[in-house]
């Protein structure tokens, strides 16, 4: 890549590393099932980019496909999550906001599959809260 480097990210040991030249398209907090177990927290907080304007520099993240048309990727080294790719998204690659060493900067816009949300997490925020992904209203 030739384009300036907009972003970078890393893992927490180092080994895995990313430059992204393009500007992020969103960032919100997921509550599913699924990134509650990946990460084992209550919710993982993820900030979208298109995928072509990505470049892993170091260390190869390892893959997991965690579900039909879903790819997760972590360090191998010190077990960090680092990203996830699914075919709702097509052309997206969503890293983890911790990853991303410019991470102050990307304030969530909304909460997403708070239908299982842990009932211990409070939604006091004031952003948007989506019962799941792709219903468009309030919960």
């Amino acid at each position: 890549m030739s384009e300036e480097v907009n972003y970078s990210g890393r893992c927490l040991c180092g080994a895995v590393k990313a430059e992204i030249v393009a500007p992020a398209k969103w960032s919100s907090h997921c509550h599913c099932p699924s990134c509650q177990k990946a990460t084992s927290a209550g919710f993982a907080t993820y900030v979208g980019f298109e995928r072509v304007a990505v470049r892993f520099t170091g260390d190869e993240p390892k893959l997991y496909r965690s579900s039909p048309g879903v790819k997760r990727r972590f360090c191998a080294t010190c077990g960090s999550p680092v990203s996830f790719e699914g075919e709702a998204w097509p052309g997206e690659i969503h890293f983890h906001a911790l990853f991303l060493d410019q991470a102050v900067e990307f304030e969530p816009e909304a909460h997403v599959y708070v239908k299982t949300r842990m009932p211990w997490v409070e939604l006091s925020d004031h952003l948007p809260a989506f019962q799941k992904f792709e219903d468009g209203g309030e919960s």
